[in-house]
């Protein structure tokens, strides 16, 4: 499996871009693993149309709270809805999508069974928002291949949203990181 997180906050110029990317991306890797995501607006939905356009099988993890899907937050339920629906195969997994630690379990869970992750990072560290930095290094201490996504021109945040201070990730010795060049 290929399972893609990052930062939620991306403008729909970035997510075009994003997009873009991972479906190069999807499109270059000899093997057929398919891609893996937990439902939701921005990133989940552009990786699923990435996926599904380099010709390749989506599994979409969707919440549950006990033996019920739970009701997206307000705002999702139509890019909850397309995930969804991209999808070949729908998982459930117990988790509050409302929220952030209960999200960041569920991403946790997922990166767990992947051997590969798309990262779509600005090199930011994690802050009490946004978690990504975290899945990063969740992901690299649990020995899963990281590829870190920031095409040239991504931007963060929604106008007169204050940004976070891009860090540039380094990689650790021992770990694929390919960046575009």
């Amino acid at each position: 499996m290929i399972a893609a997180v990052g930062h939620e906050d991306l403008p729909p110029d970035t997510l075009a871009l994003v997009e873009r990317e991972l479906r190069v991306r999807m499109e270059r890797y000899g093997d057929p693993a398919p891609g893996l995501v937990r439902a939701g607006p921005g990133l989940p939905a552009a990786f699923g149309r990435a996926v599904r356009a380099a010709g390749r099988r989506l599994v979409v993890v969707l919440p549950v709270r006990g033996a019920v899907p739970a009701e997206p937050p307000p705002g999702e339920p139509a890019p909850a809805r397309e995930v969804a629906d991209l999808a070949d195969e729908v998982r459930l997994l117990p988790y509050d999508p409302a929220d952030r630690d209960s999200r960041v379990r569920a991403d946790e869970a997922l990166v767990a069974r992947s051997e590969r992750l798309l990262a779509v990072w600005d090199g930011s560290p994690t802050n009490g928002r946004d978690a990504t930095a975290h899945m990063v290094a969740y992901a690299r201490a649990h020995g899963v291949r990281v590829e870190v996504v920031w095409p040239v021109g991504a931007v963060r945040g929604a106008p007169g949203e204050p940004l976070p201070e891009p860090v540039l990730p380094r990689p650790r010795k021992g770990h694929d990181d390919h960046r575009p060049a």
